[in-house]
Order: C-alpha cells, then sequence, then structure tokens
C-alpha cells in the first residue's frame, strides 16, 4: 500500500468521524407530523392511547383491525326475507386518525353494522360528506380560531372544566343538527363556541362524531390535565366490546434488505454514503492512473453497400437499363407500402393526392415520378441511360 492510498484512506475514516460525532451530538428536531400511527412514540403518534387501552375501556376487549370496514365487516352480514341486514354480536367501532373513512363501501358497510344496533365512534378532523348526507348533518371549517381555543364535554355529571387543546387541533365543527335527534355532547371555543362532539342515532344504533382527534395523541394524554378529557369523550361508549380500526394507523411493511437497519440510521446512514462516495473517487483515479492503452479497432466496413455497387455496376456496364429501372421502381413502391402503407397496385391521381398529403413532398414531384414509372410500363423498346437517369432523380427526390 502506497503513502497516497494511506491518506486517502485516512482521510475518509476521518470524514466519516467527523460527521458521525457533529450528527450525534446535534439534538433532533421534534417530528411533528400527524401520523396517528399506534407505533409513533412523535407528539401526534398513539403509542399512548395504545397503551393505556385496558384503563380506559376497563377491561373491554379491544380488537385491533388493520383493513377497511368493508373488508372486516362483510362477512358478518346477513340478508333477511325484507331485505335487510342485521348484524350479530354487539360490539362499538372505534376510529381515530386524521383524516375521516373515504371508501364508500366501507361507510355503507358501517351505517349498516350501527343500524343493527351497535355504536361507532369516529375522532377525525372532519367526516365524509356522504356520511353527513346520510345523517342529515353539515360541518364547516372556523378560520377565525382564538389563540385560547378551550374544549369541553356538555354534561354537567362529567365536571365542567374546560381544557385548552389548542396543538394539532382542527378547525372544523358541525353547523347544522337535527335537535329533535341529535344530542350535543361537546364544544370548543375560540371566539365563538362550537359544536364538536355530537351523538346521533340511526335506526337501532348510534353514531359518536367527534372532531378533535389531537385530544387522545401523546402530546395531550401527557401535558398537565388533558388526559381527563379524553376519558370524558370515551366516557360515552357503551360498554360493550371494542373494535378498534387502524387502517392508516400503522406502519407498512418494513424492507427485509440487508441494508435496512444502516438506512434508518441517520448517522450509520451518512457513514454509509461517504463510504461509497470515497470509495467511487478511489476506484476513478486509480483507474485512471493503471488504465491501460485501448487500441483502435477500424469499424467493420459495410459490405451490403459495396455489393449493391458491385451488382449496380454490371447491370449499368452491362447497358441493361430496363432491369434497373425495373428493380429501381419494385424498390421505390415498396418502401412507399412500408413508410406511407399505401397500397401501389394502382398509380392514378388519388394515388398522387395520398401520396402528397402523407409524404409532404411537392406536388409536381410525386406527378413526374408517377408518370415516368407509368410511361416506362407502358413502353415497347429499351430504355436509354437517359431514361435511367430521369426516373432514378425523380425517385430520389420523394425517398430522400
Amino acid at each position: 500500500m502506497n503513502r497516497t492510498l494511506k491518506i486517502y484512506i485516512g482521510l475518509i475514516v476521518l470524514m466519516v468521524v467527523l460527521v458521525a460525532f457533529l450528527d450525534s451530538t446535534k439534538p433532533k428536531p421534534v417530528d411533528w407530523s400527524p401520523t396517528y400511527r399506534i407505533e409513533d412514540k412523535i407528539p401526534f403518534g398513539l403509542y399512548i392511547f395504545d397503551k393505556e387501552l385496558p384503563e380506559l375501556f376497563d377491561g373491554k376487549k379491544v380488537t385491533k383491525v388493520n383493513s377497511t370496514p368493508y373488508e372486516y365487516f362483510g362477512n358478518d352480514y346477513q340478508e333477511d326475507t325484507l331485505g335487510s341486514y342485521y348484524y350479530h354480536p354487539e360490539q362499538t367501532f372505534l376510529s381515530i386518525s386524521e383524516k375521516p373513512i373515504s371508501d364508500k363501501q366501507s361507510e355503507m358497510m358501517l351505517l349498516r353494522f350501527v343500524a343493527g344496533g351497535n355504536h361507532a365512534f369516529i375522532s377525525s378532523k372532519g367526516i365524509s360528506r356522504y356520511l353527513m348526507d346520510t345523517l342529515k348533518l353539515d360541518q364547516e371549517m372556523d378560520f377565525q380560531y382564538a389563540k385560547d381555543v378551550v374544549n369541553w364535554v356538555g354534561n354537567p355529571k362529567l365536571g365542567t372544566k374546560k381544557y385548552k387543546i389548542t396543538e394539532g387541533l382542527g378547525n372544523v365543527y358541525f353547523s347544522k343538527i337535527d335537535t329533535l335527534t341529535t344530542t350535543v355532547l361537546g364544544y370548543q371555543s375560540g371566539d365563538t363556541a362550537r359544536v364538536n362532539f355530537i351523538k346521533v342515532p340511526f335506526h337501532k344504533g348510534y353514531f359518536l362524531l367527534h372532531t378533535q382527534p389531537a385530544a387522545f395523541t401523546n402530546f395531550h394524554l401527557l401535558k398537565d390535565d388533558h388526559a381527563a378529557y379524553a376519558e370524558k369523550v370515551l366516557s360515552y361508549l357503551p360498554k360493550k366490546d371494542i373494535v378498534w380500526f387502524m387502517k392508516g394507523n400503522t406502519r407498512p411493511n418494513v424492507s427485509n434488505s440487508i441494508f435496512r437497519f444502516i438506512l434508518t440510521n441517520q448517522q450509520l446512514s451518512w457513514a454509509w454514503y461517504i463510504f461509497l462516495g470515497g470509495l467511487l473517487v478511489f476506484l476513478i483515479f486509480n483507474a485512471k492512473r493503471r488504465q491501460r492503452i485501448v487500441p483502435i479497432i477500424p469499424p467493420v466496413t459495410n459490405t451490403t453497400i459495396d455489393f449493391a455497387k458491385t451488382i449496380g455496376n454490371l447491370y449499368f456496364q452491362e447497358g441493361d437499363h430496363d432491369n434497373l429501372i425495373d428493380k429501381k421502381i419494385i424498390y421505390f413502391l415498396e418502401k412507399l407500402r412500408q413508410d406511407y402503407l399505401m397500397d401501389t397496385a394502382v398509380l392514378d391521381d388519388k394515388f398522387i393526392t395520398r401520396l402528397q398529403l402523407k409524404s409532404g413532398k411537392k406536388l409536381e414531384d410525386i406527378q413526374n415520378v408517377v408518370y415516368l414509372i407509368n410511361n416506362h410500363r407502358k413502353k415497347y423498346y429499351t430504355a436509354t441511360e437517359s431514361d435511367l437517369i430521369a426516373i432514378s432523380q425523380a425517385i430520389e427526390k420523394i425517398v430522400s
């Protein structure tokens, strides 16, 4: 190993160590992405909510479902003689997410699930239009939020305390409800009190709709007494087993690549990229210095062209101008068939017009070549050298 190579390797190792040290001492920025994943310990993940499930639901069975409601409930419905659907077990559907359910088939299946006498709790920043129309509700966005936004439940038996839940707060509220059937369970307030939690009957069951899912995230379950607000909201759920719909709340399948551990760690990934970059630079410089002289290999000559020239000269020297003209005409018409997909059986005015439109060549040149071809075919005497030159030049104007 020569001295220059040792210097290169030393510089690469020094750079890797320096970058790893600087990156490890730099404070990691907080990820405020609203993932609502149960594995995430970031502020808007559901890691703590997942761990506190037994206490929040008083030991009730919680079934975690990572599929759509249509896929999960579809096999448990039966149709009776009246065409209605019913569902056997009594359960409560639970969904906490940033975005509403947007699969219409799943929404229809969820409506059937509730119509059979079950409950559905949906906490999302907005409810889908199909579900809102079915339940005769409407929602709007409040763009004039004050800095001090508070949330509270409407039942005084649960306390009248208001909770300042502003981080990750949504701005959707229920602007239209049927007061004869819908029960208001909670509010949010900036400059004006807005309804953000309602209970809506649907046939034999109920929908519990809540527009502030951030209340169940890690940040608010650990901040001050915000966990009490989440407990109050969940206290409206009936004492039944829970089906927690988590489609999109879990991480996708991780890669099985052997480099997965390196690439998921920021320090190791930087070290890996620097190593590959340094190795590439080394190979480039090393190859440049040791590259052997590449011999010059003459290109292979195109013998087909030489052969064609030889045959052409042979016909020309023999004075067989008719044969040469016939072959040129055959070549010309074959090229037209291949390039423009034209019928060359009849060379008339219609053929001239079509060829001019497809090729864009001058009409006079096309008329001239068609005239020469037809004239040659009608001749009963031997063609001359001037005939061969004329028809060759006319063809070249079209195919060049």
